[in-house]
């Protein structure tokens, strides 16, 4: 990492070096919640965007617990998250309070204080599509919430009744699905002939609505969804869809848009049907999208291709050390490998969404 000398005389204008210094620092200074907004954990479920190391302890090819995963995360150790370095679910956990770090419910290692602030049962390559975790082996959102179920259990144990309804119902929880459902089970390998892209976006966001319901079920009242990123930008699927040129290629894009419609749809149903919750619609689109094609604007250089390899193509077990170099300087990549951003995004990102989680769960 450059030092601060160097990082200001690049600056063009105050605003990129306060971008720069915001972005580029080690830690985050967590933001001031209002005196009437508690939230005593974060928990995750889904897919690779918030899984923090379950997936080392599955057998499935989806994994990245080996260099360069790791090279900016604390001490440079691979640590089962698919980037440089954190994940959103460490992000907005350090953001609103709670820990920088959230561990994996698989990892051997956990305490009880780890329950009690939370933890991420998401699954690399897993999907609201049920095919979609059985094409890579990672685990399911079903086998997700039946860790959940256990989790619910161990926390009782903990605290009490009393308590462990406390958590659940003022806990932050994240859901971060569907890239996997578009990209993988429905373009690139074509699980699901008798779908056209209408009705397969349908199933997703049925599936995603039955999730969210489950959960309000077991007493979680704060839901964060993400919809889905700009999915045609992101350099695999340029590679695989954007032509010789890799362009973004437009129909990922307007999968993940259709989907993203009907689910924030369902999500406005859920919030006037479900009484006292708060499930939120969280726009990533846009913003990442804007990055993407705008990376100066916000202290990038390179949006196309990953650090990792060529970037073009390399993702999970083709981004190692053995035959994948890294790039001189990956706080100028959007892109960690050919299908996560790096750290450096991730906390753009979350600067530009926190107003939103913090206002919406007043």
């Amino acid at each position: 990492m450059k030092d601060n000398t160097s990082r200001s005389s690049s600056c063009s204008s105050l605003k990129l070096c306060l971008l720069s210094i915001l972005f580029l620092t080690e830690t985050v200074v967590a933001i001031k919640l209002p005196p009437n907004l508690k939230i005593p954990a974060l928990i995750a479920f889904g897919d690779s965007i918030v899984d923090t190391g379950n997936n080392n302890n599955v057998k499935t090819v989806v994994k990245c617990d080996f260099q360069p995963y790791g090279i900016n995360f604390q001490g440079g150790v691979p640590t089962g998250r698919f980037c440089d370095g954190r994940v959103p679910a460490d992000l907005l956990a350090e953001e609103v309070g709670i820990k920088s770090v959230v561990p994996a419910y698989l990892d051997p290692n956990l305490t009880p204080k780890d329950l009690l602030t939370g933890v991420s049962f998401a699954s690399g390559g897993s999907g609201y599509d049920p095919i979609t975790p059985k094409l890579v082996a990672a685990i399911s959102l079903q086998k997700q919430l039946e860790y959940f179920e256990e989790y619910i259990e161990k926390v009782k144990n903990l605290v009490g009744e009393e308590r462990k309804n406390f958590i659940l119902a003022n806990s932050l929880f994240l859901l971060v699905a569907g890239s996997d459902d578009i990209a993988n089970t429905y373009y690139d390998l074509h699980a699901r002939p008798h779908y056209d892209v209408d009705s397969y976006t349908t199933l997703m966001a049925n599936s995603a609505s039955d999730f969210v319901n489950k959960l309000y079920g077991y007493g979680v009242r704060r839901i964060a969804v993400f919809g889905a990123p700009p999915l045609g930008c992101i350099p695999s699927q340029r590679t695989l869809g954007g032509g010789l040129l890799r362009e973004c290629a437009e129909y990922y894009n307007d999968a993940a848009k259709l989907f993203n419609s009907k689910i924030s749809t369902k999500l406005d149903y859920l919030l006037k049907t479900l009484p006292d919750s708060k499930p939120v619609y969280i726009n990533i689109y846009d913003p990442l999208y804007d990055i993407i094609q705008n990376p100066t604007k916000y202290g990038f250089g390179v949006s196309n291709k990953g650090c990792c390899g060529t970037g073009a193509i390399e993702v999970a077990v083709l981004c190692n050390k053995i035959t994948s170099s890294v790039c001189p300087d990956v706080f100028s990549h959007v892109f960690w490998d050919s299908y996560h951003p790096t750290e450096k995004t991730y906390k753009v990102l979350v600067s530009l969404l926190i107003d939103k989680f913090v206002n919406q769960f007043i």
